[in-house]
């Protein structure tokens, strides 16, 4: 996604598909634990429609609207987790895999020598 972008600013914003269709409005959007960057962005698909979870990368704000580029009957597809709560690791990794993307790097080990290679343990997010 576009790093100038406040993700707070894509709420209420209208999303659009590959084909130019409107999927929606952005409801919400979730943050990748580890690195604070908006990741996925719910969509609300109707009146009486659920929230389509949709990645931001490599979606983009255009004109006010964002658009996915991915097709409306795929985003409808999506897997449907309800909003308001923390996407788990396991929700994240079917969400990667419902849109094809590659899955991302696993956090580099911590360099030898320090508090967590001492057994002190760290807390590692993974995911939205």
């Amino acid at each position: 996604m576009q790093s100038d972008i406040d993700p707070r600013s894509l709420i209420g914003r209208k999303a659009f598909d590959l084909k130019g269709a409107k999927i929606g409005t952005v409801d919400e959007v979730y943050l990748d634990d580890a690195t604070g960057e908006p990741e996925w962005a719910a969509v609300r698909t109707g009146l009486f429609g659920r929230d389509a979870f949709v990645p931001l990368e490599p979606s983009r704000v255009v004109d006010d609207a964002l658009h996915v580029p991915y097709v409306r009957a795929l985003i409808r597809d999506a897997p449907d987790f309800g909003v308001g709560r923390h996407l788990s690791p396991e929700q994240e990794l079917q969400l990667y895999h419902h849109y094809g993307l590659a899955l991302p790097a696993p956090d580099p080990p911590p360099p030898a020598g320090s508090p967590a290679d001492e057994g002190l343990g760290t807390v590692n997010g993974s995911g939205g």
